[in-house]
């Protein structure tokens, strides 16, 4: 039975290899840090983690994680309303709450699983998504769950965004969701403006702020901090897995009503089993030390402004950034792939994007700036980005 489609995955596969488009994985054998060593050996700087404030290594995290096995075991073995919630899960959601000026906030195992279980709760046939066109794959297929009716604007057009909620003026309920910052291309949204239509139009808020909670904002509260809006956004989703620690776990924050619904409906809620203790521990802790200071993301926000300074002054293509996301333009896929590789070779550790990560002909290298980056390393990868950019012709 199976002869049939294995010839045809084969034929796929094939098809992916020959396009340049198959994804390799490489073995890292240490923690995630900024210096981490290959199975190979090798050890090589790390510029493309989402370990924004270098928690993810941390010892005050991995101290809390510790205690937490102790006092309340490895796993829960069951789904938050059975017998899945402990003190702990309380105590973060209430840290998330307190972090971004909210009212209640609910765990999930990730958030892939908060965008995808927030929208088929909430609204009906009557109601509209209206969603940016480069919003995370989450939220694409998060949407898909729903009844309602959708719609997409250009990333960040205002005068898009616009047009979508005239055409949708008649419905019950309109959301406009957006990503805080951009995972691929490292800009922000505009949510000053959102803000401005959603109000005009009557229309709710989400913002997905993965990539931007820990990084935007000068204390990193993300992309409410930066517009001066916490408390302003009606859905909030996020992640443990990135700036807060790198390990798993999300998370959706915001009006209390819209928890309190998304904890009797939201499928994968309901049906997965609650986060460990250890995560759980470390992001009360991780919360604890963001709250007494703002010293990795100033380190970040300085880490970030000197590399793409010297990245543009090199004659690179970057993509407009406030992130800690610096987008290398490269556009062609096998070249990205091979701009990488060389890279690893000069030992920076980085990731050529191509499609279907990225759109056809829009390949880059994405690089990601952390705290865990010390001035050396900031040189060193600059060096052998200018090294590898001349001798494959990207620059001059």
């Amino acid at each position: 039975m199976y002869g049939k489609i294995k010839e045809h995955l084969q034929n796929e596969l094939h098809s992916i290899r020959e396009a340049g488009l198959y994804k390799n994985e490489r073995l890292i054998v240490s923690p995630q840090d900024a210096v981490i060593r290959l199975a190979s050996g090798q050890e090589v700087l790390n510029f493309c983690a989402n370990n924004y404030l270098g928690l993810s290594n941390h010892p005050a995290l991995i101290k809390a994680a510790e205690d937490a096995l102790h006092s309340h075991g490895y796993g829960m073995s069951s789904v938050r309303f059975i017998c899945g919630t402990t003190n702990l899960h309380k105590t973060l959601e209430q840290k998330i709450t307190e972090f971004f000026g909210t009212e209640d906030t609910i765990l999930y195992a990730a958030c892939f699983d908060a965008n995808g279980g927030i929208f088929e709760p909430l609204f009906s046939e009557e109601d509209a998504i209206i969603s940016d066109s480069l919003n995370h794959a989450s939220i694409i297929d998060g949407v898909r769950l729903s009844k309602a009716k959708r719609f997409r604007y250009l990333n960040a057009d205002m005068k898009d965004l616009e047009a979508q909620l005239i055409l949708v003026k008649d419905a019950r309920f309109k959301i406009i969701v957006t990503d805080g910052v951009f995972s691929m291309d490292g800009n922000v949204a505009p949510l000053d403006q959102i803000h401005i239509l959603a109000k005009k139009y009557d229309a709710l808020i989400m913002v997905d702020e993965c990539h931007s909670a820990g990084v935007v904002g000068d204390t990193g509260r993300g992309v409410t901090e930066l517009f001066n809006l916490r408390g302003e956004v009606d859905i909030i989703t996020g992640t443990l897995g990135k700036a807060f620690g790198g390990a798993l776990g999300g998370f959706t924050t915001g009006r209390k009503e819209v928890i309190e619904l998304l904890r009797q409906r939201s499928r994968p809620y309901l049906f997965s089993n609650s986060l460990p203790p250890a995560v759980v521990n470390a992001g009360i802790k991780m919360f604890d030390m963001m709250a007494e200071t703002s010293d990795l993301q100033d380190k970040l926000h300085h880490n970030t402004k000197y590399f793409i300074s010297r990245m543009i002054d090199a004659g690179f293509d970057i993509k407009p950034t406030k992130s800690a996301i610096c987008a290398v333009m490269l556009y062609d896929a096998k070249l990205s792939q091979n701009f990488a590789a060389r890279l690893l070779e000069e030992g920076i550790y980085v990731i050529g994007f191509y499609y279907p990560v990225v759109a056809q002909g829009q390949a880059r290298i994405r690089v990601q700036l952390s705290a865990a980056h010390l001035p050396a390393h900031l040189d060193q990868a600059l060096a052998a980005f200018i090294k590898v950019g001349k001798s494959l012709g990207v620059i001059r």
